[in-house]
């Protein structure tokens, strides 16, 4: 890949991570629910999501969704409403505040499921992959230089998210004080699910 077209996809990537969406407000409500350590799972699992799409590139199945709208409509609408449902239960959950109980697996999976199915996600990927991958050179080239990139760019981000998260927990230290930054970031996940719904449908 020439020098040109990896800071154009660097400075692609570094925009659209740190445009704050779904994944960031996960990590920074996890971190503030659960401390920076176990809030790392979040970062775990965005990679993990990275991977699997940069593989699904790789492989040129982006081009299917691409090409095929029902499907991409589809993966949007499962998206909003999974957006607005942890919304929605976050702030039932946030009321009745009790000492969060901690589960690698349900964090990691909730993680999981928030990084690939919004739709900030997908059409970030759809438009790196369209616009900077060169279709004349070879894909599996091009990805030496892109995964690398785009993955670290992703765990410093969210990283540091998780870390301002922690942050935020260590200021919020009164329970009355706890719920109410709960309520808050699960109110921003509802709000995210409302205006992506307007967006994109």
């Amino acid at each position: 890949m020439p020098l040109e077209d990896w800071i154009i996809f660097t400075g692609f990537w570094a925009l659209f991570v740190t445009i704050p969406g779904p994944n960031a407000l996960n990590c920074i409500a996890s971190a503030s629910e659960f401390g920076f350590r176990k809030s790392l799972v979040c970062v775990a699992a965005i990679l993990s999501q990275a991977t699997f799409f940069l593989a699904l590139t790789i492989l040129g199945l982006s081009s299917i969704i691409i090409n095929t709208p029902e499907t991409l409509i589809i993966l949007k609408i499962m998206g909003i409403i999974f957006l607005i449902y942890v919304g929605i239960k976050g702030l039932i959950d946030a009321g009745k505040y009790t000492q969060p109980k901690y589960s690698i697996r349900s964090l990691f999976v909730k993680s999981f499921l928030i990084a690939t199915i919004n739709p900030k996600s997908l059409a970030g990927y759809l438009a790196a992959f369209t616009i900077v991958v060169n279709p004349e050179v070879a894909i599996g080239t091009q990805m030496w230089v892109i995964v690398p990139t785009a993955l670290t760019i992703t765990c410093l981000n969210y990283t540091s998210l998780c870390a301002f998260g922690a942050y935020l927990k260590d200021k919020a230290l009164t329970v009355t004080l706890n719920i109410q930054l709960r309520r808050m970031l699960s109110f921003c996940f509802v709000l995210y699910g409302v205006a992506l719904a307007f967006l994109t449908i």
